[in-house]
């Protein structure tokens, strides 16, 4: 049976690099890049405060904002989502169908 190899330390959220690398750089706060990327505060606030998660529209909004991708903005994402889930127990339970006869 083959292990899925995991990250002992949690990946940094996307807004943590969204404030830390964009955000205070450009002396931007949350009300400020709230109305520039036209989202309520309180999403962004979810965000960059790593309580909520980045979707594909706010990747698109991001990557206009600061001449970004959207996939880098979903590749942050997806790897503290992947972190996460791998901390449960509940899916290492899955036996591989790989080399089962069905």
């Amino acid at each position: 049976m083959s292990r899925q190899r995991t990250r002992n330390r949690k990946p940094t959220h996307p807004g943590g690099i969204l404030q830390r690398q964009y955000m205070e750089p450009l002396g931007l706060n949350i009300t400020k890049l709230s109305e520039r990327l036209g989202v309520s505060r309180k999403t962004l606030s979810k965000i960059v405060n790593e309580r909520g998660s980045i979707t594909a529209d706010m990747a698109l909004r991001l990557s206009k904002a600061f001449d970004t991708t959207p996939s880098l903005w979903l590749n942050l994402q997806q790897a503290v989502d992947l972190w996460e889930a791998q901390q449960g127990e509940e899916w290492s339970e899955v036996e591989s169908l790989a080399l089962c006869p069905l």
